[in-house]
């Protein structure tokens, strides 16, 4: 039996922390595409929450938290863990040379030169400014 919201556009939603959230929403916007859906700052600035939407997915964001919480507990930047990631999203394009180049040129490491998959497709790895890894290509699982 499945458990899925079967009513909802996307029913996986990945969630990044950024310790400059503000400067991230803008990078993520204007280098890969993403929408702002909502944003909801906290008095001193701080991103509280965030959705970006892409296309009929989304992720959400937030500041990395100066207090201690259950969800902050759980979580590290990738330069608190020697740049290392334990997870990487995966943005589905149509044109990833277009993105390529708008991400190199808005600094991002390209961590996997853009190429053709064996498995179908086009595309690239890269890190933004917070050292994130991020997969954009045009292979599309569905």
């Amino acid at each position: 039996m499945s458990n899925t919201a079967k009513h909802t556009r996307a029913t996986i939603v990945p969630c990044l922390r950024y310790r400059d959230a503000p400067k991230a929403i803008e990078w993520l916007c204007s280098t890969f595409g993403f929408e702002k859906q909502l944003v909801v700052e906290n008095e001193d600035g701080t991103i509280a929450h965030a959705q970006l939407s892409f296309g009929n997915g989304m992720i959400m964001l937030g500041s990395v938290a100066q207090v201690d919480n259950e969800f902050a507990q759980l979580t590290q930047q990738p330069d608190e863990i020697g740049g290392v990631e334990t997870q990487s999203p995966y943005l589905i394009v149509v044109d990833a040379e277009l993105v390529y180049q708008r991400a190199k040129a808005a600094g991002a490491r390209i961590e996997i030169e853009i190429k053709d998959e064996s498995y179908g497709g086009r595309g690239f790895s890269c890190r933004d400014p917070e050292g994130h890894v991020w997969n954009i290509g045009t292979y599309d699982p569905w």
